[in-house]
């Protein structure tokens, strides 16, 4: 059997990109998404900004103090989606065999497609340019671990061709964190074994892996950091969740600003609601964040009995995660989330949710709620008993 070529396909900076073919005067500036004029988190920066130091999750706030002169767009999401069925589009004329992962990013199986291994890359990206103005970096690779490590080796606009013989000299030297998989806390725990990069993994003991982080992933480490991954392209796959999420203009109060964030919050579970029956998806597991204005961030779920895609379902299962949060500081984003989805024909939609007033009294409802709440001192009560 020929070796497999597995691509992975990932557009440079999506969304600061697509907003820049709209408004190519700011090409040459630092550009954020998101953060909607200083506040909120940043979703993406042009490569610009990024040598400022700006990027992705990062809040606004410090963005600014990085780039006092940076751009912040708002988000455009329904833009983003046309320009993601474009370039999908596009690959899927010269390879059909498309593994799809998010709005901007694709595994691409190459193995029985005719032709030179770079020629076969620098055709996806010129269908890609030709379809929409942006420019992606490709990694192409023996699997989908070496292909993802191989797309980030030369952006913007690169092309990388890994093969077996080029894992120690080009991939051993990277730190841990490279490989997906290996996240903040597990590369804290691998430095603190010595292990610092890829080559240090591949070089540790595979029983001493296992024994420190356990069968299924001590033994996975040690495998991709040899290069190996047999994982297959799937073609076809179920979404994992529906979420709507909003950060506000302005930090609201859990009391002084109830009416404002009654709204938001029945709106959030009507447009997840819609999301799901639009696709007709049912879910089970149903939840919440907060982010409050010392930027803490809290979520919660639960999962309920039967699946649905009913606001009212939804607006029901959120309050009650709401009643596990203390509303104690003012709030700069609510979100609402719905997860283990199944494919199912999705119930008629119900009557609208019921008025919020019950979710939103969980907020602090009396002064001294509110007192506490500001931090004011509390002022005794003149008539404790009632007389």
């Amino acid at each position: 059997m020929p070796e497999r070529r597995i691509a992975h396909i990932d557009m440079d900076a999506f969304y600061a990109s697509v907003e820049l073919l709209r408004r190519p005067e700011l090409r040459e500036l630092p550009v954020a998404i998101g953060g909607r004029g200083g506040r909120g988190v940043v979703t993406t920066a042009n490569y610009v900004a990024r040598r400022y130091g700006v990027r992705s999750a990062m809040p606004a706030r410090k963005a600014l103090e990085l780039c006092p002169q940076c751009v912040f767009l708002p988000v455009d999401f329904d833009e983003y989606r046309k320009f993601s069925r474009l370039f999908k589009a596009a690959i899927a004329t010269l390879a059909p065999l498309i593994e799809d992962r998010g709005i901007d990013e694709v595994y691409v199986d190459l193995t029985e497609l005719a032709g030179e291994t770079r020629a076969l890359g620098q055709a996806l990206k010129q269908r890609i340019v030709e379809a929409t103005g942006l420019t992606c970096s490709i990694g192409i690779a023996p699997n989908k671990l070496l292909a993802k490590i191989g797309s980030d080796l030369e952006k913007p606009d690169g092309l990388t061709i890994l093969r077996a013989a080029d894992i120690e000299p080009r991939i051993w030297p990277l730190p841990v964190r490279r490989i997906n998989g290996i996240g903040p806390k597990a590369s804290e725990r691998l430095n603190g074994m010595g292990i610092a990069t890829i080559g240090d993994l591949a070089h540790h003991d595979a029983a001493a892996l296992i024994g420190r982080f356990g069968p299924n992933y001590g033994r996975w480490l040690h495998e991709v950091a040899h290069g190996r991954d047999e994982r297959p392209i799937i073609t076809e796959s179920e979404p994992r969740s529906r979420s709507r999420e909003t950060t506000f203009e302005r930090d609201l109060h859990p009391l002084r600003d109830r009416a404002e964030l009654r709204e938001i919050f029945t709106r959030l579970c009507e447009q997840v609601a819609q999301d799901l029956q639009r696709r007709r998806y049912v879910g089970r597991t149903i939840g919440i964040k907060l982010r409050f204005d010392d930027f803490r961030t809290v979520t919660r779920d639960m999962t309920i009995a039967q699946p649905t895609a009913d606001a009212a379902d939804i607006q029901k299962a959120a309050r009650a995660c709401l009643k596990r949060v203390p509303l104690e500081r003012k709030l700069r984003l609510l979100g609402v989330r719905v997860s283990s989805l199944s494919a199912e024909d999705a119930p008629p939609a119900g009557p609208s949710p019921p008025a919020l007033g019950e979710s939103l009294d969980l907020f602090p409802a009396d002064d001294a709620a509110l007192a506490q709440s500001e931090g004011r001192p509390q002022q005794a009560n003149p008539n404790p008993r009632g007389r």
